[in-house]
């Protein structure tokens, strides 16, 4: 009876250790083709029949199958250390972060057209130098200093309120309404710390300028559609230009390339900038130059069931040096600057 009930124990312990498994299919970055292959079955997210990105013939496309009732995470964040080097080799170092959280309800869905809640969740800033750190947080009380006061009532007054937006299922954004309850709200704060009406207008003019319908459209054009719609396949390469100031002199290149699709997320991989650029003018024996050249990498996640961004992190370095000369000696200065441009920082 003894020797029973310990080979029973034998065979449960066993049976224990054994790792459940499960096979997925995915698609051979080298060959193209469709591969199935074995993996621990707690490792899988499981794939829908038929998921928001799906490949036809190895070609893959992005559409959005969110749920009605569910919330959808879109929390940007943006981290920036600065050295700055003067001609005599004096260095400074600043850094600066800011984050903005919003999510997104979906409250209804019709003809494929999402009709969705955008929540203005919360904002913060922060800026260090020389071992100080300010902060502006609406999650936190007002800041006592006078400066700041102002910036943290606007992001109070922003933060806390609903837009309603349409998008259909291919990501294209319909409309964003809801703004002018919004301005007003914002400009019955400023009214408190702004007597002079002609600085209001002003202020509330210049908020308007960047935060409105077509702002927001575009920021979410470039974070949630990133995939072309004629469709990728693996290992496919395609760019996109923007213009980095004004003028349009200046314009950031992004290369991407679909690096993955399988287990339920879909990886992009992201380089690019604009490459080194070098301008001189010159009065006399002097001549003054400036060059500067920007760079970036990084990868960005999407879920491969709803199409949502789960996560990204981009790197970019960007550089400018200035220099004066009259030809016998010159003084440069250079500005660095190391930044990680995070979305849903908080996503796998």
């Amino acid at each position: 009876m003894k020797n029973i009930a310990a080979i029973a124990l034998i065979s449960l312990a066993i049976v224990s250790c054994k790792k459940e498994t499960a096979t997925i299919t995915k698609v051979d970055p080298k060959t193209g083709k469709t591969i199935t292959v074995e993996v621990p079955a707690d490792s899988v997210n499981k794939v829908q029949a038929n998921p928001a990105i799906k490949d036809s013939l190895g070609v893959f496309t992005q559409s959005f199958k969110l749920e009605k009732g569910k919330t959808y995470p879109l929390t940007t964040y943006q981290r920036d250390v600065k050295t700055m080097t003067d001609p005599q080799g004096k260095t400074l170092n600043g850094t600066s972060e800011s984050t903005d959280e919003m999510s997104f309800t979906v409250n209804d869905v019709k003809g494929g057209i999402y009709d969705i809640t955008i929540n203005l969740i919360g904002k913060r800033s922060s800026q260090s130098a020389d071992g100080k750190t300010i902060v502006v947080d609406t999650k936190l009380p007002i800041p006592k200093e006078d400066n700041l006061k102002m910036i943290w009532n606007v992001n109070r007054a922003l933060t806390g309120n609903k837009l309603n937006m349409k998008m259909d299922s291919k990501g294209n954004v319909i409309s964003i309404t809801g703004f002018d309850a919004i301005y007003t709200k914002i400009s019955n704060a400023l009214g408190k710390l702004i007597k002079d009406a002609n600085q209001k207008a002003s202020a509330v003019a210049g908020l308007k300028q960047s935060f409105n319908e077509k702002v927001l459209k575009d920021q979410f054009a470039k974070n949630l559609t990133i995939i072309p719609k004629k469709g990728v396949k693996i290992g496919e390469k395609w760019s996109t230009s923007e213009n980095a100031d004004e003028s349009g002199k200046f314009k950031v290149v992004s290369n991407y390339v679909l690096k993955s699709v399988g287990n339920g997320i879909a990886e992009i991989s992201i380089t690019g900038g604009i490459p080194k650029k070098e301008e001189k003018k010159s009065q006399g024996e002097m001549t003054h130059s400036m060059s500067s050249e920007l760079a970036q990498n990084g990868t960005i996640k999407f879920d491969q069931n709803t199409g949502w961004i789960t996560h990204q992190n981009i790197n970019v370095k960007t550089t400018q040096v200035e220099t004066i000369s009259d030809g016998k000696q010159s003084q440069s200065m250079k500005s660095v600057s190391n930044s990680s441009v995070m979305v849903n920082p908080s996503g796998k």
